[in-house]
């Protein structure tokens, strides 16, 4: 059985009845713009599953590392994700609202690969006051200056560099 198939059989149409389940496992690599969780990385599963109406409701966290490029220099960054869940599996899913309940078992992979990649972070950066790369030469403004002059404004932005000027220092 998959990693994160969870066999439900004592909680079905039982009001009330619950149960904390923990799994983990890889999931497949995707990402978002460059961020991914590695294919090789446990993602780690804590839920609290509970027989509700028709269905179970699943409520608890997904934490799985992430890597990426800085969006300023592109040097390697990364973290780990924790995120808060609450979805619900039933018999006959309705698209994009719920799971499905496969008999007497549910997948939690799907739950979690949602919730992880819905968290990624769009636009990471390696520090708050990365200086990013120099636009002509391209070096790293992180480990010191560049020797590049200054670079040529486009004509058509020119009377805002003027009015950069007129207003002073900021």
């Amino acid at each position: 059985m998959a990693p994160f198939v969870v066999t439900v059989a004592d909680l079905l149409h039982r009001p009330g009845a619950h149960r904390r389940e923990q799994v983990s496992g890889p999931l497949d690599g995707r990402g978002v713009i460059g961020n991914s969780v590695p294919r090789d990385c446990e993602v780690m599963v804590d839920a609290l599953l509970e027989w509700v109406c028709d269905g179970i409701l699943a409520t608890g966290t997904a934490v799985a590392p992430w890597r990426g490029e800085c969006r300023r220099c592109l040097a390697p960054v990364g973290g780990e994700l924790v995120v808060e869940f609450r979805e619900l599996f039933e018999q006959s899913p309705r698209e994009g609202e719920s799971y499905p309940l496969r008999g007497d078992h549910i997948d939690l992979a799907p739950l979690a690969r949602e919730a992880v990649l819905c968290a990624l972070p769009l636009a990471p950066l390696c520090a708050d006051d990365c200086a990013g790369l120099c636009p002509t030469c391209g070096i790293d403004l992180n480990n010191g200056a560049c020797t590049c002059a200054d670079t040529p404004v486009d004509p058509r932005w020119a009377v805002l560099d003027l009015l950069r000027s007129d207003l002073g220092p900021s």
